[in-house]
């Protein structure tokens, strides 16, 4: 990987969370085959905008089905928990009462009630790829979403690598792993745009001298290239990071993608009202950066394809982190995040070519634990849809105590061939070969996308 450290300014709007320091990790990038001088000549890329994208927002931990999206009104009250549903927009769907906003426009919004299938390991695999961990596969392993996408429609443009990331690295790794390309190679690993604060470094190449300030200047990026060339060439390692590293530098000269990151470019009134981020990283999960969001539309707005990103954390057994009162803390944010997100898109028109899905890798148990807090329970789960969808709806049901789907279920896989639709890539006529010759297709065959959702 390549690091790039800014000087710190306490105005700067980039989205990295981190006391507004330019730090910026640069994962792999996917564009492809272009020397430094002709990316260094691109000075901009036609527009975009119009192409299909994705937006994965995922919230570490396993937030609670039953508080959020699939509240059990009639259960004993050790169920059915401490908040009351609500109304919505639409007659017959009821949601949180945390969730007003939402609620208020919920002919924008589908609700899956019925995931069935959580691997119920506490890390956003399933999230990032739609696959069970112990599954087996190629060798290489299996490509996350972005990959997939970013190896079978390519960039948008030359200035914005189609599978971008905001995932920031988190104290328990498997929060904050965008996933990688798996056999498609490392060309098509996630473009990372966030780090942690204390990150360790020892994995990284540094491009001393370099700020995101200082991009521009040319002759100073050129000489710090080589540099960064001796060094790797120094420790044997050139020929798995040579031609990623010049996309990245290429990228990253380009205005584009830079303007993207910062909202300081963005109608504060837009901004505002997304909600204030929390730059502090919550526990061993991600920081509640709710502008990330904003950041997402952004990004996709200037040519990604694909952004992965994580959100705070969600893992509430007890002690310091009991479920209702982190909820109260909680839901209020996403509520107007998700809303401010959803907003966005139709005002801009772009609701007809994003699609955004919210989720996490489990539910929460039925019955509530001795310290009124909720522990890990994959026999049912839930996510929130919107964007280029049949909205104003619900998918699925669970029992009468919310334990497992009775109508409806749906597996992750059906979640991402719904994605892979919306961006006209046909998951099972588009093969690729791994290193051992054998076809793989983006998801299994026989998993279709989820009808109701295609209009």
């Amino acid at each position: 990987m390549l690091t790039i450290l800014g000087r710190r300014d306490a105005n700067s709007r980039f989205c990295d969370g981190l006391s507004r320091r330019g730090f910026l990790q640069v994962g792999g990038a996917a564009m492809g085959g272009l020397a430094l001088n002709q990316i260094l000549a691109a000075e901009s890329a036609p527009g975009a905008g119009t192409h299909q994208s994705i937006i994965n927002i995922y919230l570490p931990g396993g937030p609670s089905h039953l508080d959020m999206w699939d509240l059990k009104p009639n259960a004993p009250v050790e169920v059915r928990g401490e908040f009351n549903p609500i109304q919505t927009s639409v007659p017959g769907i009821q949601i949180c009462e945390l969730f007003p906003r939402v609620a208020s426009m919920m002919d924008k919004f589908a609700v899956i009630r019925s995931l069935s299938d959580s691997d119920g390991r506490h890390d956003c695999y399933q999230c990032m790829t739609g696959r069970r961990f112990g599954q087996q596969g190629p060798s290489a392993g299996w490509p996350s979403a972005g990959a997939w996408i970013s190896r079978l429609k390519g960039p948008v443009n030359q200035a914005v690598p189609p599978n971008l990331a905001l995932m920031y690295t988190t104290g328990n790794r498997t929060w904050g792993e965008p996933g990688k390309a798996g056999f498609l190679g490392p060309a098509h690993d996630p473009f990372n745009l966030v780090g942690r604060k204390a990150r360790e470094k020892s994995d990284n190449m540094v491009l001393q001298g370099i700020s995101l300030e200082r991009l521009q200047d040319r002759e100073t990026l050129r000489r710090s290239l080589d540099l960064f060339r001796r060094e790797v060439d120094n420790k044997a390692q050139m020929s798995g990071i040579d031609s990623y590293t010049d996309q990245a530098l290429g990228i990253l000269t380009d205005s584009k993608l830079g303007d993207a990151l910062d909202l300081s470019k963005e109608d504060p009134k837009i901004v505002e009202r997304y909600g204030k981020s929390d730059e502090r990283f919550q526990r061993d999960g991600a920081p509640k950066m709710i502008e990330n969001f904003c950041i997402a539309r952004r990004l996709v707005e200037a040519g990604a394809r694909y952004v992965a990103l994580n959100y705070s954390r969600w893992d509430w057994h007890g002690g310091d982190g009991m479920n209702f009162p982190r909820s109260r803390e909680e839901f209020p944010l996403l509520d107007q995040g998700l809303s401010a997100l959803a907003m966005d898109l139709h005002e801009r028109g772009l609701d007809k070519h994003v699609t955004v899905v919210v989720w996490g890798e489990f539910g929460r148990t039925p019955k509530i634990n001795n310290n009124n807090s909720r522990d890990h329970w994959p026999r049912a789960n839930a996510a929130l849809m919107f964007g280029n969808l049949a909205t104003g709806q619900v998918i699925g049901a669970t029992n009468k105590y919310g334990e497992e789907p009775d109508q409806r279920p749906v597996t992750f896989q059906e979640v991402f061939a719904t994605l892979y639709h919306n961006l006209k890539l046909d998951a099972h006529t588009e093969r690729l070969f791994d290193g051992q010759g054998t076809p793989r297709y983006p998801v299994d065959s026989g998993v279709e996308p989820i009808r109701e959702l295609l209009g």
